[in-house]
């Protein structure tokens, strides 16, 4: 199933760091906060759910070829996090719910809940 990605904030009501392409789209999740195997078995155009809130994450989901980030337990993003997912086209998103939640609610956007 592709869900757009302003699903993530118009229906889970999570806060974007980024501009949301209305165009883009993500039709699986990942949950992971080592990168390695983050990169090793998250699929494209899927999102990563994360508390990895620095610029690596961004250049893994790239790697990957993610469509978002969501950062979770209310972390922030830092500017350069920021910088580096609008030159990647990567939507970034936090949320105060656990990475439990946070995937839950995403698995059932996508229908497999």
């Amino acid at each position: 199933m592709k869900v757009p990605l302003t699903a993530l904030d118009e229906k889970l009501g999570y806060t974007a760091f980024t501009p949301i392409d209305p165009e883009s789209y993500f039709s699986d999740a990942y949950t992971g906060d080592l990168l390695s195997d983050v990169m090793g078995n998250a699929a494209e155009n899927s999102i990563l759910i994360t508390i990895q809130a620095h610029k690596n994450s961004v250049a893994v989901a790239s790697l990957v070829g993610m469509k978002a980030i969501v950062l979770c337990n209310g972390r922030t993003a830092a500017s350069d996090m920021i910088e580096a997912a609008q030159q990647e086209s990567i939507a970034l998103f936090t949320t105060s719910e656990s990475q439990f939640v946070a995937s839950y609610r995403i698995a059932h956007l996508l229908g497999l809940s």
